[in-house]
């Protein structure tokens, strides 16, 4: 291909599957089944790739859009980990291209009706740590194939809609089932309906009332806020000690932790007459 003729295009795959196609080419192309629209506003930076286990590194920014990536889907996090392609094609024959680029969108920023997004490279991974961690706390997560428990059942979810809400974090119920307090402390909040559907967030505080009510705050406001009346999704939480895993869960059989290790500071302290003189 040459290089008046070369046009550049991108396909972006949210987690649900959604995927949209951009080219900064001047006319709309076609190719793998997605049609690549020229009137996104949507550019990138140069690609910057390395050799051997590096990692790539670019930015691609673009305007907001109602029919594309909305300031709104931003905001809910529904574009963050999606799968970005980026090609360089032969506009007049788009079967004469070259994948160069394929990785994830990483940290997303917005503001005066456009975005910028940083794109990740396959050998971003590479960065995180491996193998498994010795610690008295159970290294499994609630509810996944290591852990073992069913979370569908009322006993440890329980589906409700939303009666008042403070500072976009603090959800009120006048009236709530018969569960011990602090039961869904560390646990997650889903929302099921409304503009905040499919966004969750980590529960901070479960206090229930004498009266009945309770009050389920989160860490921090999801990226949209609900609406009363939303539906929402209790699931309880698990602090990961061995003594809630056999109490609450009843499933200590399947404790990942080592809840007898020394303390660090057992393991620091001088051991006075051990006889090592």
């Amino acid at each position: 291909m040459t290089t008046t003729t070369t046009a550049r295009a991108w396909a972006i795959t949210r987690g649900d599957g959604l995927t949209l196609g951009f080219t900064d080419h001047d006319g709309e192309l076609q190719f793998q089944g997605i049609s690549f629209r020229p009137d996104s506003g949507m550019t990138a930076s140069a690609l910057v790739q390395g050799t051997g286990l590096s990692v790539d590194n670019s930015e691609a920014e673009g305007a907001l859009t109602d029919d594309a990536i909305t300031e709104r889907d931003l905001l809910a996090g529904r574009w963050d980990g999606a799968m970005l392609e980026m090609w360089e094609v032969d506009w007049r024959n788009v079967a004469k291209r070259t994948l160069r680029f394929r990785g994830t969108l990483g940290e997303v920023s917005r503001g005066s009706g456009a975005f910028r997004a940083e794109l990740r490279g396959l050998s971003e991974p590479l960065n995180a740590s491996m193998g498994r961690v010795y610690h008295p706390l159970c290294a499994a997560r609630l509810g996944d194939d290591k852990c073992g428990v069913g979370l569908g059942g009322p006993e440890w979810t329980h589906e409700t809609q939303i009666e008042a809400l403070e500072h976009g974090r603090i959800f009120r119920f006048a009236s709530f089932p018969a569960y011990d307090t602090t039961w869904f402390e560390r646990g997650t909040l889903h929302v099921l309906s409304g503009d905040a559907k499919g966004l969750s967030a980590t529960i901070k505080n479960d206090i229930a009332s004498p009266n009945g009510g309770r009050e389920i705050e989160l860490w921090q406001e999801l990226g949209m806020t609900p609406a009363i009346g939303d539906r929402l999704r209790l699931v309880a939480g698990c602090d990961k000690r061995s003594l809630t895993c056999k109490a609450k869960f009843r499933n200590y059989q399947n404790f990942r932790g080592f809840p007898h290790l020394p303390s660090e500071d057992w393991l620091l302290a001088p051991h006075v007459g051990s006889g090592n003189d």
